[in-house]
């Protein structure tokens, strides 16, 4: 095994495969380099002298300076290094795609939910919801009561295992004595809540609305059940605009529930769950039918980060981006601070003009946004991420950008927008894991692959999340929330190609329902709403 690795020939940096020795003397393109001090693996090393102010490269991009003379063979650091990437203003080329090879999968399917408008869902998600958070209580007592009594759910293993304590049982607890099991065959009921709706901006109710009517439209979605109070900044009119505008002749089943025209909470609750279950029961007839891959929407999402995520998991799900793609299905790439520092490539990649000014302005004002709170993206590497070797927010961008593949930039949507064109989409969200994943279902993603190398337990409501580990280790020690191992790229013992092949089969399985996320299996349903505005 290789114990450095040069992402791009132009590169002046290195990322240590394994942990290197203080005075280990590496022969690497023809020359030796002497370690300078001792480097943990997923760090990166200066392959010659760099002077302070010298530009550092790295996946062929500007992605730092040095901030003091660093010399061949020593670690970089945040004390060393300083955050810096490349300006863009236009399309400065025109960008020609040559597609994968996607004979073997032209013909694969997999088994989903055939929807009236064409789409096809991956699940079948009766969902529970509220407009505004004075309705999340009734919410929980709804998901308390639906799954008890329709869900067949066993008692909860850390309750036993307390309850064993405090009676000084040595009882031991077996796994399948609370594994939840749904008694309805063909739907899942699912619930969520938020902490928006009033008392923001109304910019922000109408973002919220956008948001809550594209987990409507989405296809993994069979109906909704909808709580309004009623005196709300997201009345039940906005809700049903935002409706309308996605999808103005939508047939799905939406039952709306205000509670200040109803009266009582007891007489609401009686309603939802009377009209709500006689919905579910019809809903659950729906049967899983074959699809082609084209019908596949993969949302991509990168959290948790380490120094190998950018050299295995991400460039792994771009390999399996530009075969979706090739197919014709649809791929999102979100978290714009992730993009920060490769904007010229992006802007290069989009078909059109109108595309990449629709993207800088988004990057631009958001960026603006964060320099008026008092930060910038510079500040977006987390304290994991450094630790593991991302010591710069265009390093970070660099690596993270590797998920959307190739292909050509087809559609820019801001936040709450939803993809309906066939190819790469970008979509404007924050880098916050469960911000982005939350919008990346609101848009109509029907999967979402999710990479990661510390590790991060975050699903979704209503979208199966793939979590893909960059290292081995990782997938190994957490291995109860991992869903794939890319770190046999790393370690060489398979290509990225035959991984790619391997995480296809992996997504059609999921797709199909005949397999469940580590997130599904601990029923791990995150939804956070971007509230890009004050509390007023």
């Amino acid at each position: 095994m290789e114990k450095l690795l040069k992402i791009s020939k132009t590169d002046n940096v290195a990322v240590a495969l394994s942990d290197l020795q203080l005075n280990e003397a590496i022969v690497f393109e023809n020359e030796t380099i002497t370690i300078k001090s001792f480097v943990k693996a997923k760090h990166k090393i200066a392959l010659t002298d760099l002077p302070k102010g010298e530009s550092i490269t790295m996946y062929g991009v500007l992605i730092g300076r040095a901030k003091e003379f660093i010399k061949k063979g020593e670690v970089l650091t945040i004390q060393n290094v300083k955050h810096e990437s490349s300006p863009v203003t236009h399309k400065t080329e025109s960008f020609f795609w040559s597609p994968p090879p996607m004979e073997k999968w032209k013909n694969a399917t997999f088994l989903g939910y055939h929807r009236t408008d064409g789409q096809v869902g991956t699940e079948n998600v009766w969902l529970f919801f509220p407009l505004v958070f004075c309705e999340n209580h009734n919410i929980e007592l709804l998901k308390d009561i639906f799954e008890k009594e329709l869900l067949n759910n066993k008692e909860n293993s850390y309750r036993l295992f307390l309850r064993n304590l405090i009676s000084n049982s040595e009882e031991q607890i077996k796994e399948e004595s609370f594994q939840t099991k749904n008694i309805l065959k063909n739907i899942q009921v699912r619930f969520l809540t938020h902490q928006a709706g009033c008392g923001s901006t109304r910019q922000d109710a109408e973002a919220l609305a956008n948001l809550l009517a594209g987990y409507v439209h989405n296809p993994n979605v069979a109906g909704v059940s909808v709580l309004s109070l009623g005196c709300q900044n997201l009345q039940v009119e906005l809700f049903q605009k935002a409706l309308n505008k996605i999808n103005p002749n939508l047939e799905k089943p939406i039952l709306i529930f205000e509670h200040q025209k109803i009266g009582s909470t007891d007489e609401m609750l009686k309603q939802i769950i009377e009209k709500s279950y006689q919905a579910i029961l019809n809903a659950n007839k729906m049967e899983r039918q074959p699809a082609p891959l084209s019908k596949l929407t993969i949302g991509l999402e990168c959290g948790g980060s380490d120094g190998f995520s950018g050299i295995s998991a991400n460039p792994l799900l771009g390999v399996v981006s530009d075969i979706v793609v090739a197919l014709g299905g649809k791929v999102i790439l979100s978290e714009f601070p992730e993009l920060c520092g490769v904007e010229q490539e992006i802007v290069n990649r989009c078909i059109s003009d109108e595309n990449a000014e629709k993207f800088l302005k988004l990057m631009k004002n958001y960026e603006k946004s964060v320099v008026a709170a008092g930060s910038g993206f510079d500040m977006n590497p987390s304290p994991g991420n450094i630790k593991d070797g991302l010591i710069t927010d265009a390093m970070k961008s660099a690596g993270a950008a590797k998920k959307g593949g190739t292909s050509p930039v087809v559609s820019v949507l801001d936040y709450g927008e939803y993809a309906t064109e066939n190819g790469l989409t970008l979509l404007c969200t924050p880098g916050n894991d469960v911000e982005s994943t939350t919008a990346m279902a609101g848009s109509g993603a029907n999967l979402i692959l999710f990479t990661t190398g510390l590790g991060t337990p975050t699903g979704n409501p209503v979208v199966p999340v793939i979590k893909v580990a960059s290292n081995s280790e990782l997938a190994q020690k957490m291995a109860d929330i991992i869903d794939f191992d890319a770190g046999k790229i790393i370690k060489g013992t398979k290509s990225m190609q035959e991984m790619a092949d391997e995480l296809l089969n992996e997504i059609i399985e999921i797709a199909s329902g005949k397999k469940q996320t580590k997130a599904q299996l601990k029923n791990q349903n995150d939804f956070i709403h971007w509230r890009r505005s004050v509390s007023l």
